[in-house]
């Protein structure tokens, strides 16, 4: 198509085109804030804080259920989360982790594992302080030392197998 027909199409059409001396007008629509807040900043912190008097999760009861089928739901449910930070964290630290764990930090992993996501990823970053409940969780503080990494280990999710 030639310039000349082009410039009676946009006539046609009532467009108006970008000259030298004038700025081209953007016909989207203007972009809105983005609704899913960045982790780690304080808008998040606020957010997604669970109050401070909030009771303890009820745990679902498991009657008869045996140690290594607690430590296979365990490995699954620290993989399937809801948030990939959450999942990153909490599954790398399984696959290393529970193996060695008896059956009391396996118990107590697993009323770890009914709290809210981003209040397990900071209290295990150490962005906002645990509870009362967990203030001396043996299995809390592995999480943190899992989580600081000292070995600046590359983490990837674990395969399911």
């Amino acid at each position: 198509m030639s310039a000349a027909a082009l410039l009676r199409l946009a006539r046609q059409r009532c467009i108006s085109l970008p000259t030298a001396s004038s700025r081209a007008l953007s016909t989207s629509a203007r972009r809105a804030a983005d609704p899913w807040l960045l982790p780690n900043t304080p808008e998040h912190l606020e957010k997604t804080t669970s109050p401070p008097d909030a009771p303890a999760p009820t745990p679902l009861p498991r009657p008869g259920e045996s140690i290594e089928k607690m430590r296979a739901r365990l490995v699954y449910q620290s993989r399937k989360r809801g948030t990939l930070e959450s999942d990153l964290l909490l599954s790398t630290f399984a696959k290393e982790r529970l193996g060695t764990m008896d059956e009391a930090e396996l118990r107590e992993f697993d009323k770890l594992m009914d709290e809210p996501d981003w209040d397990i990823y900071y209290w295990a970053t150490g962005k906002k302080a645990p509870p009362e409940r967990w203030a001396g969780s043996r299995v809390l503080e592995k999480l943190r030392e899992h989580v600081r990494n000292e070995g600046r280990v590359v983490r990837r999710m674990p395969d399911l197998s």
